[in-house]
């Protein structure tokens, strides 16, 4: 089954807010939600770059079969350009050269072109993100770190929530106190007959908002909960319970019914782990990348960072059925008529 025929949308839908109540309502949600990350992580905002120069191991090839837009740029030669898939190792660098110290951190808006996604109500070409990245100490490479960092993400979440219901009390509010914390291997357990997708669709329906951890590593089944770049996340460290120090924020949808994903994130890799993951997944020679040399090296500090999909957030926030509706972006005709066949209007 596709993800499009995977995701229904109510025969009936109509949108809770109007359009110009929406786009005032997006305007409030960016700005509410990026203030209160920045100050709940001790965050300095800086700008990011659209591209960067391809075979400097700087570029994230996420799951390793998306291939990012690559173009040539006048007085470069042969030498070609990649637009940016994600920003997680951009980061690091940067708060290397900014020498910024453990317990604080930085945070941009990544503009960023997915050409490889299934355009569906959650995937759009148009890639939006909030892209953190924060010191830890090396002796913070811990379960405990990620939890608590992970509990901090949600209440910025729970508390933009809070704030669009005072303001649009139609919205209503969805989120419980918390977040539920439940290692992949948990999962396997648990529901051994499901795919990982409906696993974490019966978890958030449980418990309304979950942490999953450790997603990359071979599970005791045998395959990974989800794909993980072996040069970004730690997912093979031993974490006390299982593995992984990293993992994906998940809340119930209430008009897709069904588990939607707001963040990845996790502790990066340091040169041990990064040298084990490249091993696992045969591509050790990243691993000769000046990005990967400087890791190995001990030339970048150690870090705890993810993406927040803004239009991803403000959907579910603004209890929309497709992210076409909180941003304008390119659709099929076939996803066009899917939409319009239930009231969904898409923004050009």
């Amino acid at each position: 089954m596709s993800t499009s025929s995977a995701l229904k949308y109510r025969e009936t839908y109509r949108p809770v807010l109007s359009p110009s109540d929406t786009e005032d309502a997006l305007r409030l949600t960016r700005e509410v939600f990026g203030r209160e990350l920045a100050l709940t992580l001790n965050l300095r905002e800086i700008p990011a770059p659209l591209f960067v120069e391809e075979g400097t191991g700087v570029n994230d090839y996420l799951n390793g079969v998306e291939r990012p837009v690559s173009f040539s740029v006048k007085g470069f030669g042969r030498r070609r350009m990649e637009v940016i898939q994600s920003l997680a190792k951009w980061k690091r660098l940067a708060l290397a050269e900014r020498r910024v110290r453990p317990g604080e951190g930085i945070v941009t808006v990544t503009s960023a072109i997915g050409p490889g996604e299934e355009l569906d109500a959650l995937h759009s070409a148009f890639v939006d993100q909030w892209d953190w990245e924060r010191v830890i100490a090396p002796e913070e490479r811990t379960l405990d770190t990620l939890v608590r960092t992970a509990r901090m993400v949600y209440r910025v979440l729970r508390r933009t929530e809070m704030f669009l219901e005072r303001r649009y009390p139609e919205l209503g509010s969805t989120l419980p106190p918390e977040p539920t914390f439940l290692h992949a291997e948990e999962l396997a357990l648990a529901q051994p007959g499901l795919l990982p997708s409906q696993r974490e669709d019966w978890a958030v329906r449980e418990y309304g908002a979950v942490f999953v951890i450790g997603i990359g590593a071979p599970l005791s089944e045998g395959k990974p909960h989800g794909g993980r770049a072996p040069d970004c996340d730690d997912w093979i460290t031993d974490n006390g319970e299982s593995r992984g120090l990293n993992g994906d924020l998940l809340v119930w949808h209430p008009v897709l019914r069904r588990a939607v994903e707001i963040t990845s994130m996790g502790i990066r890799v340091d040169a041990v782990s990064l040298l084990r993951q490249l091993r696992i997944r045969k591509c050790t020679e990243r691993g000769a990348l000046p990005f990967h040399r400087r890791l190995i090296d001990g030339d970048l500090p150690q870090t705890i960072g993810g993406g927040i999909g803004r239009s991803r957030a403000c959907m579910f926030l603004l209890r929309k059925a497709h992210i076409g509706e909180v941003q304008p972006s390119v659709w099929t005709d076939e996803e066009r008529q899917r939409c319009e066949r239930r009231g969904i209007a898409l923004m050009n």
